[in-house]
């Protein structure tokens, strides 16, 4: 049998909860998305309001909120009050997890108002925001100015907090690295309430390194100062299909990218952005984008498609289209490209309404998508979220770009899940070892896409139902995630933990870093006041017992790198 050939699996008796989700649409159509469509429009209206405040009055609101906050803080009674939580309800987190750690006793900490773009600075090309920014407000405001963020994650809804404290990467990331590499300096308060300002080179250069990954786990982030690049009104993309084993498509990835002769930081050689798309394991496209002007793109002769509009073709169906029609350039406006996969939300789209991809249904009601994520987790049960956890797969694996061929095959055999998604990023040899990190000694193996001070790393995003479920096989969805997790830690690879994980707190530390984590929880007093970053990511309930009884084993031991000096 070849090693891609799907095993056997025997067929599944349906339940219930089978045909509730195959109808869920119903719900989805007369509830969510006109709730998500109200939402959406008066939010829009609180962020024009707020762009036309004054620097100083959006700088006055920021300091009385901080205060707020400090002063809610100090109210806590450590002996008597939960862990420190935000009052952010459970549900809203774009994430797959439900935040089952905020059913446990916990003491609230409102950041709502959090939600300003504070300034913008030419000069320093700094964006100072709030933690509640999310991708489509601040590039709403910078894209007019021909500036942008260095990365901008794609879906609107994904919130600078959550990029920073999770995980966020764009194309851009081959480049810049995720969204956390692009911070100056982050503002946050402290378990005692003390307000303070990290960056790589202040006293607080410890905290600023071990704040990404952290998930709010060692003080509240009220402000970051964001790095903001010059951009043009387009992005020239350019489609290229490839035919042939999943190895071959990899390949073909990694050359769309990183030149063969090692010469990845040439600007000549290296596009502004990088994206690959696994349709299915014989056939992917790979696209490559750089900024244009608006005089380039409306040359004669030149392609300009606007894939914003509500009734235009979901984006990944329209790159599909390069596998009949072979290789095309067009020019997309700067800001469309970005949010490009925000109405399907990816591919997931196609399985929450299966015929809002249809023409008709994008004309007449395309102006109404996306579904909120937050509203399509608030409308379902237990039975509905394990049913998603068991016969879907939402996850990341980050691993070395080398190594992205023997991930795809990986995925193929064990989830056989398409589309796949793929987005290179650095993963940058820090001064101090943080929870993520490089491959030692990798920079002396010359790899394609490596250089001396970053190690290529790669995104397979694997996001849909596996092919047996759509067959109607047995699938165990939790022990493939375990098994994708164990690969991951084999292969020097990282799942973001805004995905359901299945790992032990011991396989989660061997995964990652414990050792500046730990190390800057005990300096700033975190210990105690916020839940720790493997608790909180954990899967399953959490009981008042259980919460309290973790952080006070993080009270009285300790992990063995955290009483080691940070290198």
């Amino acid at each position: 049998m070849s090693d891609l050939e799907a095993p056997l699996r025997p067929k599944r008796k349906k339940v219930w909860v089978d045909y509730f989700v195959q109808f869920r649409w119903i719900l989805v159509i007369f509830v969510v998305l006109p709730i998500s469509f109200t939402i959406y429009f008066l939010t829009y209206l609180g962020d024009v309001r707020s762009e036309w405040k004054s620097y100083k009055t959006r700088q006055k609101e920021h300091d009385e909120n901080v205060k707020k906050v400090i002063k809610r803080l100090k109210q806590r009674n450590p002996s008597k009050d939960g862990l420190v939580c935000t009052a952010r309800k459970p549900w809203i987190a774009v994430g797959m997890r439900n935040v089952d750690y905020k059913r446990a006793r916990h003491f609230e900490v409102d950041l709502s108002a959090f939600r300003n773009v504070l300034e913008i600075d030419k000069e320093r090309m700094i964006a100072r925001v709030e933690p509640l920014v999310n991708m489509g407000q601040i590039s709403r405001v910078t894209v007019p100015m021909n500036l942008a963020l260095a990365v901008v994650a794609e879906l609107d809804d994904l919130t600078v907090g959550g990029l920073i404290n999770g995980y966020g990467i764009e194309g851009s990331s081959h480049k810049y690295g995720l969204f956390a590499d692009t911070v100056v300096a982050y503002e946050i308060i402290l378990a005692d309430g003390t307000l303070v300002r990290a960056t790589k080179d202040n006293e607080y250069t410890d905290l600023y390194y071990a704040i990404p990954w952290s998930q709010g786990t060692l003080g509240l982030l009220v402000a970051a100062e964001i790095k903001l690049i010059p951009v043009k009104e387009y992005m020239k993309l350019a489609y290229k299909p490839v035919v042939g084993t999943l190895q071959d498509l990899a390949q073909a990835y990694c050359d769309s990218f990183a030149p063969r002769d090692g010469d990845q930081d040439n600007e000549e050689k290296v596009p502004d952005f990088v994206e690959g798309m696994i349709y299915t394991p014989t056939e992917g496209v790979m696209m490559t984008g750089r900024y244009a002007s608006k005089e380039e793109a409306k040359k004669k002769g030149n392609k300009i498609n606007s894939v914003g509009w509500w009734f235009k073709p979901w984006f990944y169906q329209h790159a599909q289209t390069a596998l009949k029609k072979g290789e095309f350039v067009e020019y997309i406006p700067t800001r469309e490209y970005y949010h490009r996969h925000t109405r399907c939300l990816y591919w997931e789209g196609k399985l929450i309404l299966p015929f809002a991809d249809q023409f008709w249904f994008r004309y007449l009601f395309g102006w109404l998508m996306p579904p909120k994520v937050s509203l399509l987790k608030a409308t379902q049960g237990d039975a509905i979220r394990n049913y998603y956890h068991e016969m879907h797969v939402i996850q990341d694996m980050l691993v070395p770009l080398y190594k992205v061929g023997e991930a795809l095959e990986w995925v193929h055999r064990e989830m056989e899940v398409y589309p796949i998604w793929l987005c290179p990023h650095k993963l940058f040899k820090l001064p101090v070892k943080t929870m993520i990190y490089p491959e030692p000694g990798f920079e002396l193996h010359r790899r394609q896409g490596d250089t001396q001070t970053a190690q290529m790393y790669t995104d397979v995003g694997v996001y849909y139902a596996p092919g047996p479920v759509f067959r109607g096989e047995v699938f165990d969805g939790a022990e493939a995630v375990r098994k994708m997790e164990n690969w991951l830690i084999e292969n020097h690879g990282f799942q973001p933990q805004y995905a359901v994980s299945e790992l032990s707190e011991k396989n989660f530390w061997r995964m990652f870093d414990a050792g500046l984590y730990e190390h800057t929880r005990r300096k700033y007093g975190a210990v105690g006041t916020f839940m720790s970053v493997y608790y909180k990511s954990k899967k399953g309930r959490k009981t008042e017992k259980e919460v309290q009884e973790a952080e006070q084993a993080h009270l009285e031991t300790a992990y063995a790198e955290a009483d080691q000096p940070v290198d």
